[in-house]
């Protein structure tokens, strides 16, 4: 019986793994993909919309500046804060945008101040909420002290209303002056990484039946 049981969890660890591979592909190649309009609301909202994931979209609007809140991350640059702004997109829609990396002690004034004026064009890749928090650390709105980039609640947190359920880490800004001349957040540092370790679990669990095998022959054989 284990040795059944082990051998189905080496087959499911190899079928696995080519879903794996098929979807490291799929966001490989939208990853570098030309940029399309951002999917409508019901699409983004839906149970697809997982699907979505990494899309490169184009988006434009003007960003609300004072909404901008600072979302602890960690990054090739060191540790620090994502800059998320929401941008109210030319069809009505209001779209949060993470504009990138800022270093540690970096104020949320600062953040705000450096986001463009007028419209804006963002490029970059859409991603889902992270709701709570991160697996260390929930959220704490009431200190406005942020560990994952949950929209609904940062939303809620700034008084925007309503939102588009996702975000956009963006690649590139086309727009006007900013309101600071100080240092701007620093884009494309997405991290696409999935672990792949189906191979190994998938040998392991055919070597342990392997092993059963070989086990039940010796047991028959004394018998």
């Amino acid at each position: 019986m284990a040795m059944v049981a082990f051998a189905a969890l080496g087959v499911w660890q190899v079928q696995r793994m080519h879903w794996k591979h098929a979807l490291i592909a799929r966001v490989e190649a939208r990853v570098h993909a030309a940029p399309v309009a951002l999917p409508a609301g019901a699409r983004l909202a839906g149970t697809g919309a997982g699907e979505l994931e990494y899309l490169r979209v184009r988006a434009s609007g003007v960003y609300q500046a004072r909404a901008t809140a600072l979302v602890r991350a960690a990054t090739e640059l060191g540790t620090g804060y994502w800059t998320m702004t929401p941008l109210r997109l030319e069809d009505g829609r209001t779209l949060w945008i993470n504009r990138g990396f800022v270093p540690e002690g970096t104020a949320v004034s600062a953040a705000a101040a450096s986001a463009p004026e007028g419209c804006v064009t963002v490029v970059g890749l859409l991603r889902r909420s992270e709701p709570a928090g991160s697996l260390l650390q929930s959220n704490r709105p009431q200190d406005d002290r942020w560990y994952s980039r949950d929209v609904a609640a940062l939303a809620a947190a700034r008084g925007v209303g309503a939102v588009v359920p996702a975000f956009v880490d963006a690649q590139a800004e086309q727009a006007g002056p900013a309101r600071s001349t100080g240092a701007r957040p620093v884009p494309g540092l997405t991290q696409v990484r999935f672990p792949d370790s189906h191979l190994t679990y998938a040998l392991t669990w055919l070597a342990m039946a392997l092993l059963s095998a070989v086990g039940l022959a010796f047991v028959w054989r004394r018998a």
